[in-house]
């Protein structure tokens, strides 16, 4: 099954719509409900980044049998340190964002917790590209 979906920028009413979509078909689909934990919040961690820092994108998800594969591309400013933006509590989120509740710095290390792979290739002034991956077996 192919799914995609594509994420406006800025707009906080639907930011997570796509990731609590994803989860409720893996719902009607009968996959584990931790596997679909594992998937929603690493999920919902990258759609939020699209939506703060890079102005939408779009999320393609693939799910087979063995595997549930997430791929999200944005036309944002890119990672200039993926490395230091992967470290707890680091954020360049304006104080506009925080205050909003959101740029706490746990997205990148959260989209490593809840996903068994995750690849994030990213080009200042091009664009990030963040893939997760959930085995199911």
């Amino acid at each position: 099954m192919n799914l995609f979906y594509k994420v406006d920028g800025d707009d906080f009413l639907l930011a997570g719509e796509a990731s609590g979509k994803v989860k409720n078909i893996l719902k009607k689909l009968g996959i584990d409900s931790t596997k679909i934990r594992k998937i929603a919040v690493a999920m919902y961690e990258a759609e939020m980044n699209m939506v703060i820092h890079a102005h939408g994108g779009t999320i393609q998800v693939d799910v087979l049998p063995e595997k549930i594969e997430v791929i999200l591309e944005d036309k944002g400013p890119g990672i200039p340190d993926i490395d230091l933006a992967m470290q707890e509590g680091y954020s360049t989120a304006t104080h506009e964002i925080r205050e909003l509740g959101f740029g706490a710095g746990m997205g990148l290390p959260n989209m490593k917790k809840y996903s068994d792979e995750l690849k994030i290739t990213s080009i200042v002034g091009e664009g990030t590209k963040v893939q997760l991956t959930v085995f199911l077996k």
